[in-house]
C-alpha cells in the first residue's frame, strides 16, 4: 500500500487547482526513471535500518527531531507501519510525548520543531487512528507556543503568529513552516484563527512591501523571496544588504510557498505571485540558491515538497527553459547518493553532516519525485 496515497485521502487538502500553473500546455513529466528511482531507495532504506539504535532512535537517544524524519521518511519510501523497523523507531517517539501533549527531548528549547515532526510520523505510522489523541494533544501544545498574545505581543509585531525553537526567544520562518504543515494536516483551514495568524508572519518573512508587509526590510530588497525571520530585528542566513536589506535564498523562499498555499492563497495573491517570480529566477537544484552547499538537503525536501504542493510538473525559468523539476532533482539525488546508501551534506551546517538527517531529507525529497505516487 502507497502510505502517500493513504495519507493524501485522509488529510484534508486546500484546492490547488486555483494556483496559476508556472507554464501552460507542456507534454507529460517524463520523470525519473522508476527503477532508479526503486533502486536508490533500497539503498537509502538499508543504510537506515543499519544505523539505527538499539532503542529505535537515530543519532542520538535524545533527538526525536531526526527519529520523527527517518521514521516518515521510511514510511513514504515502502515500509509499513509493522515492519520491525518502524515499530521500534515509533516505540522511541512514544518515549519523548510530554504531559503537556508535545513529543520532545527533555528540557528541549525545540518543542514547536520536534512536536510537528513527530506529529507527522505518527499521522504516517497510525493510519488506524490509534494516535488520534496524541496528535490532538500535541496540536494544542503548537498552538499554545505560537507568538500571540500570550506571549505579550499585538497584531503588529513582526514575530506576530510564528513559532520558534525557544533557545532564540523569536519566531522564525522555519518552525513556522513547520507550524502550518501541522496545522493544515489536522484539519485547519483558512479560516482557522492560528492559520490566519501564521500567515501574518509568513507574509512578513517576503521581501515584497505591500499592505501584508509594512516592515522595516520589505521594500529594500523587493525581490518576492523569503528570509529567516523578520522578528527581533530580522535576520537572514544569507546575510544583510548594505543597507540592512535581509537577502533571500532558497529553502525559505519555498517553505514561504508551501505554506501561503497550505493558508488558503492561490495564484491570483500578489504575495503568491511574486514568490512564484522568484523561482522562476533562481531555479536550480544544483545548490541551495543564496547559501550554496548550506542546508541543501533541507532545501531539496522542501523544494519538493513546495512544488508538489502547488501542482506544477514544470517550471519555465526565466531564460524560456521548461524544468521537469521532478526528473532533475531526484537525477541530482542520485548523483550525490554515496556507496553505502547514504546522503551527507560537506558543508555540515545544521545537522547535515549528520547523515541519518541527510539521508531522511533526502528520502522525504525523493518521495514527490515518484509520478506514481
Amino acid at each position: 500500500m502507497n502510505l502517500r496515497i493513504v495519507f493524501a485521502t485522509v488529510l484534508p487538502l486546500v484546492c490547488l487547482c486555483a494556483v496559476q500553473p508556472l507554464i501552460a500546455d507542456t507534454p507529460p513529466a517524463i520523470g525519473p526513471s522508476a527503477e532508479a528511482l526503486q533502486q536508490s531507495r533500497e539503498r537509502a532504506v538499508r543504510f537506515l535500518r543499519n544505523s539505527q539504535g538499539n532503542d529505535g532512535s537515530w543519532t542520538a537517544p535524545n533527538a526525536p527531531g531526526i527519529c520523527g524524519l527517518v521514521t516518515t521518511a521510511l514510511l513514504v519510501s515502502g515500509l509499513l507501519p509493522d515492519d520491525p523497523t518502524v515499530v521500534a523507531a515509533v516505540g522511541h517517539l512514544e518515549t519523548h510525548i510530554k504531559p503537556d501533549g508535545g513529543v520532545y527531548a527533555t528540557d528541549s528549547r525545540h518543542r514547536n520543531y520536534e512536536t510537528c515532526i513527530a506529529m507527522m510520523a505518527f499521522r504516517y505510522a497510525g493510519q488506524d487512528r490509534s494516535y488520534d489523541e496524541v496528535l490532538a494533544n500535541a496540536e494544542a501544545l503548537l498552538r499554545n507556543l505560537q507568538w500571540d498574545q500570550g506571549e505579550g505581543i499585538e497584531s503588529s509585531d513582526p514575530g506576530f503568529g510564528g513559532a520558534g525553537y525557544g533557545r532564540h526567544e523569536r519566531p522564525d520562518l522555519s518552525n513556522t513552516s513547520f507550524l502550518i504543515e501541522a496545522l493544515h494536516a489536522s484539519g485547519a483551514g483558512p479560516d482557522d484563527p492560528a492559520m490566519k495568524k501564521a500567515l501574518m508572519f509568513v507574509s512578513r518573512c517576503q521581501n515584497l512591501e505591500s499592505e501584508y508587509n509594512t516592515t522595516e526590510f520589505a521594500a529594500k530588497i523587493n525581490d518576492g523571496g523569503s528570509f529567516y525571520t523578520a522578528a527581533a530585528g530580522g535576520a537572514s542566513q544569507a546575510g544583510e544588504t548594505s543597507d540592512g536589506g535581509l537577502r533571500s535564498y532558497g529553502s525559505m523562499t519555498y517553505a514561504a510557498l508551501k505554506s501561503m498555499i497550505y493558508a488558503g492563497l492561490d495564484g491570483e495573491d500578489k504575495r503568491v505571485a511574486a514568490t512564484v517570480r522568484w523561482i522562476r529566477t533562481f531555479y536550480t537544484v544544483a545548490e541551495n540558491p543564496g547559501l550554496g552547499r548550506q542546508g541543501v538537503y533541507y532545501y531539496y525536501h522542501t523544494f519538493a515538497k513546495a512544488l508538489d504542493t502547488l501542482g506544477d510538473d514544470f517550471i519555465e525559468d526565466n531564460s524560456g527553459e521548461h524544468h521537469d523539476w521532478r526528473r532533475e532533482l531526484a537525477e541530482k539525488l542520485f548523483e550525490l547518493q554515496r556507496e553505502n546508501g547514504s546522503w551527507v551534506n560537506e558543508a555540515p551546517r545544521w545537522y547535515e553532516g549528520d547523515p541519518n538527517l541527510a539521508t531522511a531529507y533526502s528520502l522525504l525529497a525523493l518521495s514527490y519525485c515518484d509520478g506514481n505516487r
